[in-house]
């Protein structure tokens, strides 16, 4: 990574994740990418993690959930759940439990941006909470 801030990528989906890394890499991260929450779990960038992007729906084990797990583990990563399938009920939830960002796919260049930016500077949830 050689100083580059990393940011991991969940998502069970290997179009969106390419889709996703050729963007956070053009805004000049280093970008790490895993089909699943067990496979980031047990990787060797979890501890260099800057800033998780999740997806909600994944079989196994969803964003939301490695969201908690992470916290339980010790890990405060500030993290930003991407969904197709948005909830408000699901939303709030995960906002409150300290998520950074919310954002519906197709994901907003300028919204996921602003996000990173949010995640890196303060880890806690921007104000119009997307």
């Amino acid at each position: 990574m050689l100083g580059r801030t990393l940011i991991s990528i969940v998502d069970d989906d290997q179009l969106f994740r390419e889709s996703m890394r050729k963007i956070v890499t053009l805004l000049g991260y280093a970008v790490e990418e895993f089909s699943s929450a067990a496979d980031f779990l047990t990787s060797r960038f979890l501890p260099e993690t800057a800033c998780l992007v999740a997806d909600v729906h994944m079989p196994g084990m969803t964003g939301v959930e490695l969201h908690g797990r992470l916290i339980k583990l010790g890990y405060a990563i500030p993290t930003i759940l991407i969904t197709a399938y948005p909830d408000d009920v699901v939303r709030d939830r995960a906002l409150k439990d300290g998520v950074v960002c919310y954002l519906g796919k197709p994901v907003d260049d300028g919204d996921l941006e602003r996000c990173l930016r949010s995640a890196l500077k303060l880890g806690k949830p921007i104000e119009e909470n997307l």
